[in-house]
């Protein structure tokens, strides 16, 4: 599996799975089908409640804890300086582990400054190799940067064929934070797997749409994280790696941009109250 290196130093396969959306009945029974297939990246979430069954398919899978990398989040109702101490002490507990690979501020809303500088001493104490943030569009990100000592080694944000994330990419790129992506497949919305320049592009190279869209954000130098409960599905997100899309393939998929999320538009007043009022067991 290739690897892109953080900011840091610290290496992460640029191909992972994720749990969101996963059922926890289910959670741990996927993990497992997933390790078993090959992946090494597994992207889970304090908000997702299903940090115990992921916990239990990495301790079942006997797959030596150095040769995996795990992400969690923490979630919005845990922000501050004290409170993130203690959310990420309990997600270690869910997970079973000692330290995590990265952990992420979930949502730029709330006290994130406070959340960041307890990560920034989780960081530095050996606990969480490496810390990021999800969600951040460039303004919030470039103000984190620009006021504290860590520069976040990761922002996952959406990003797929219809929303490319081209400028979000750019100022990454000038801080050297890396680019993550969720919601690769545009989970299924606007005819993703029925759109007809992906198709196209999908028969040239005898794969399927989705792995084409994986090929796609892997060849932007983006880690991805494709969610699947299926293991063929799961061993055929993997296999994106022995083709190249063109450069009149790159332009025509390009062509495909929105500009705009459909599936959850963080500048919306009325859904950032709502996220700030979601509350889990944590």
């Amino acid at each position: 599996m290739p690897q892109v290196a953080l900011n840091n130093g610290v290496h992460m396969p640029i191909l992972g799975f994720g749990v969101f959306q996963i059922p926890e009945e289910q959670t741990q029974q996927a993990v497992e089908a997933a390790l078993e297939a090959g992946y090494r990246l597994i992207d889970t979430a304090a908000g997702y409640e299903n940090e115990r069954a992921v916990g239990r398919a990495i301790a079942a899978s006997g797959i030596p804890r150095d040769e995996l990398f795990v992400t969690t989040k923490l979630w919005v109702q845990d922000y501050g300086e004290e409170s993130a101490k203690r959310a990420f002490n309990r997600s270690l507990d869910r997970l079973g582990l000692d330290y995590l690979d990265l952990y992420l501020i979930h949502q730029p809303f709330g006290d994130y400054y406070g959340s960041w500088r307890a990560m920034e001493a989780l960081n530095k104490d050996g606990r969480a190799r490496a810390i990021g943030v999800s969600n951040f569009y460039p303004d919030r990100l470039a103000d984190l940067i620009t006021h504290n000592e860590i520069v976040p080694a990761v922002n996952q944000i959406e990003t797929h064929v219809f929303f490319q994330r081209t400028a979000d990419q750019d100022l990454m790129r000038q801080y050297g934070v890396q680019h993550e992506s969720w919601g690769p497949l545009a989970e299924g919305g606007q005819g993703f797997f029925d759109n007809p320049v992906l198709v196209d592009i999908a028969r040239a190279h005898d794969k399927s749409v989705a792995q084409i869209a994986l090929r796609w954000l892997v060849q932007r130098d983006i880690v991805v994280i494709p969610k699947s409960v299926r293991p063929e599905r799961m061993t055929e997100n993997l296999n994106v790696f022995d083709f190249e899309l063109t450069a009149d393939e790159l332009a025509r998929i390009a062509d495909l941009e929105t500009g705009r999320s459909d599936i959850f538009d963080h500048h919306d007043p009325e859904k950032v109250v709502w996220l700030g009022g979601v509350r889990f067991d944590t």
